[in-house]
């Protein structure tokens, strides 16, 4: 049970049009990860764009996005995230061998060099924050400037989501 009640926009009608932008940017829902958020239409209204610019308008292709996102979710115990970006995932062509994989990602063969430079860099960004050069190069070798930004951003921003999601509780979406 969630930590914070969620708010519904219905009976708050001067949330309305940031609820409408919501749903018509997440796929037609009001998922109870905004429903949290809405506690401070502020914040919701910001955590929206961010996440909007970081999904929607990057240049990182998909397929990296969600390798990093997953790696997250897994590493964070985060199951509402994990859950949420699957579908993401493997319309994105990660194979659910590879999902699978994750938790041992670093025993697997299933993953290209491009691949595990993405999953060493979110695990490193994601477990102790100081990112090694020995980690941050092969980064670096394998993305230009504008997609290692939102590669660093999306990871930053995916823990943000994870430890909302976790220390709050959130439900998952039924």
């Amino acid at each position: 049970m969630a930590r914070v009640p969620y708010v519904d926009d219905t009976t708050r009608p001067e949330l309305k049009a940031l609820a409408d932008r919501i749903r018509a940017e997440r796929g037609g829902r009001l998922f109870n990860l905004y429903k949290a958020l809405l506690n401070n239409p502020k914040l919701a209204e910001g955590w929206l764009h961010l996440f909007t610019v970081i999904r929607q308008q990057s240049d990182l292709a998909d397929q990296y996005r969600e390798l990093a996102i997953m790696v997250i979710a897994v590493i964070n115990g985060a199951s509402y995230e994990y859950d949420q970006h699957v579908p993401f995932a493997l319309k994105a062509g990660i194979s659910q061998a590879q999902i699978d994989a994750l938790p041992q990602w670093r025993n697997s063969t299933l993953f290209d060099a491009k691949q595990r430079a993405v999953l060493d860099y979110a695990e490193c960004m994601t477990r102790s924050v100081h990112v090694p050069d020995e980690v941050f190069a092969p980064v670096g070798a394998h993305f230009d400037s504008r997609q290692v930004v939102e590669l660093t951003a999306t990871i930053g921003g995916y823990n943000l989501v994870s430890r909302f999601l976790e220390a709050l509780k959130i439900d998952p979406e039924r």
